[in-house]
């Protein structure tokens, strides 16, 4: 069965900072990670593919990860970073597919998670511009927290003809062990069909050091009810996953909780989606 990881990063911290590194808390992740230190964990889970995600808001980030996925055995494909707040992307992204390896560009995520405003994704400049995205043939990856979510069903529902890829299940309060608000939105985001999820970043948002995979259980519960397994896809969000565990483990978090769902929904998960989402094929290797 092929497996791809739909969502991982790299950074080098000796070419720019990661801005969103602060606190000690981070202090597990706070240093260069390159695909170099990537490829042990790949080969031992059995990763075939990768798809590199942006990490900074800045433009130069997004050729550099192309170059990347040029280069690398398993990186099939990028999610780049553009302003999405800025009066249209147009130029800015025609600036990243006059890359020569462009056709790697997949879709695009800005920072919503850091916007003050919840209800920054609905608004009609982000709007327009995520709606630009579609018409060139690229995802929007949305990276939201719990209450963002009725902006992002609100921007899903007046872009119909974009594919939207929901990061980290939105990043719901595991910790706490709140459900029930985060699983009303997220079945009125499964409503719409444009709309597939990672599961992804869950470790991060529960106790670091007190979980097992059962704890994740009703969380991925939910998504597979609402989306169906056929829109879900796995992804490590190495490295930031370290802080609550190593790569297998997140692997392993996603082999225990699908175990009983049939060989087509495995499939789906650990591949098809992301294939389907991404437009991968012909870009595997």
């Amino acid at each position: 069965m092929m497996r791809i990881d739909s969502h991982h990063h790299v950074w080098d911290l000796s070419v720019r900072e990661q801005d969103w590194m602060v606190g000690d808390a981070v202090a597990p992740i706070s240093r260069t990670f390159t695909m170099a230190d990537m490829d042990p964990v790949l080969e031992q889970s059995h990763i075939d593919n990768t798809v590199i995600v942006q990490t900074v808001a800045v433009m130069e980030e997004t050729p550099e990860f192309l170059d990347i996925a040029r280069d690398h055995p398993k990186v099939a494909a990028v999610v780049g970073w553009l302003d999405m707040e800025s009066d249209d992307i147009t130029p800015a992204l025609e600036s990243h597919l006059a890359h020569p390896e462009s056709k790697r560009l997949v879709s695009i995520r800005d920072l919503a998670q850091y916007q003050e405003d919840p209800n920054w994704l609905s608004r009609d400049s982000v709007v327009r511009n995520i709606q630009r995205l579609g018409e060139r043939g690229l995802s929007y990856d949305l990276l939201t927290l719990p209450p963002q979510l009725p902006a992002a069903i609100d921007a899903v529902k007046r872009s119909p003809d974009v594919q939207f890829v929901l990061d980290h299940i939105s990043k719901p309060y595991i910790a706490d062990g709140e459900i029930d608000a985060w699983a009303k939105d997220m079945r009125a985001l499964a409503q719409y069909p444009n709309v597939a999820v990672k599961i992804s970043g869950m470790v991060t948002e529960a106790k670091w050091d007190d979980w097992t995979p059962e704890t994740f259980r009703p969380y991925v519960d939910v998504c597979a009810e609402a989306f169906g397994p056929s829109r879900l896809m796995f992804g490590s969000d190495w490295p930031v996953s370290l802080l609550g565990g190593q790569y297998a483990d997140i692997v392993g978090i996603v082999e225990t909780l699908t175990a009983d769902w049939s060989e087509a929904e495995q499939e789906a998960i650990w591949a098809h989606t992301a294939i389907s989402a991404y437009r991968l094929e012909g870009l595997l290797k």
